[in-house]
C-alpha cells in the first residue's frame, strides 16, 4: 500500500533527512534567511556542506561537531588557528576549511563551553577575534549580536565562536577567550557532539 511504501522510503532515507533538517533549521534561523551555515543559498550549493558529506549516507549521519573531529585530507584544506586562553596560553591548532571554531576547540579540549551547541541561544562560546581578521569574517547576524549583548567583557572584536567557519582567508587567525563567560553548566559538564 501507499502508506507501507512511504514508511519504507522514509526509513531508508531517515539519516539524510535528519541531517538535512539539522542544517536547514540551524542555518535558516527564526528569521527565515535562506542560507546554509556557510552563507550559500542552499546546503546543496555549498562546497563545505557537500564536503561534510551531508548528502552521503554510507558513513551515517553527521552529528553537530563531528566534522571537526576529522583531520584535513590535504594541505590545501589546512587552516591554522591559535586559541589564546584566559591565562594567556597559546594553543596552535591545525584546522581545515569548513571547521566550526567552537567545535574545533571542543576537539582539542580548549575551554569554550558552547552550552546551546551553536543554536544562537547563549553567549558561552564568546571569543575575541584578532583585529587583522575582523574584515575577513562575515558580519554578525542580528541574532548573534543579541546573544553578544549578554556576554560579559564585550569588546568590538567580540564574536560567538560557533558562528565562525574556517576558510583559507582565515589561515593564521587568533581567537582569545575572555576572562569569564556567562556559563550555564555550573557542575563542570562539557557538551559532547550529539
Amino acid at each position: 500500500s501507499y502508506v507501507t511504501n512511504m514508511a519504507a522510503t522514509m526509513g531508508r532515507n531517515l539519516p539524510v533527512l535528519r541531517r538535512l533538517s539539522q542544517v536547514l533549521f540551524a542555518g535558516y534561523g527564526s528569521t527565515g534567511r535562506k542560507k546554509c551555515l556557510h552563507g550559500f543559498l542552499t546546503p546543496v550549493s555549498c562546497p563545505s556542506c557537500q564536503q561534510k558529506c551531508l548528502l552521503r549516507t554510507s558513513i551515517g549521519p553527521l552529528r553537530h561537531g563531528d566534522y571537526e573531529y576529522r583531520d584535513p585530507q590535504s594541505e590545501d584544506e589546512v587552516v591554522n588557528i591559535t586559541y589564546i586562553t584566559k591565562d594567556g596560553e597559546r594553543i596552535p591548532v591545525k584546522g581545515k576549511v569548513g571547521d566550526n571554531v567552537m567545535y574545533l576547540a571542543h576537539r582539542y579540549e580548549i575551554p569554550i563551553e558552547g552550552a546551546c551547541e551553536a543554536s544562537l541561544a547563549c553567549c558561552t562560546c564568546h571569543v575575541y577575534v584578532h583585529d587583522d581578521y575582523q574584515d575577513r569574517i562575515h558580519q554578525p547576524t542580528e541574532e548573534e549580536e543579541d546573544m553578544l549583548d549578554m556576554a560579559p567583557f564585550l569588546r568590538e572584536s567580540s564574536r560567538l565562536s560557533c558562528q565562525i567557519t574556517l576558510s583559507k582567508d582565515l589561515d593564521g587567525i587568533e581567537v582569545t577567550l575572555p576572562q569569564a563567560t556567562r556559563n550555564f553548566y555550573v557542575d563542570g559538564h562539557v557538551p559532547e557532539p550529539h
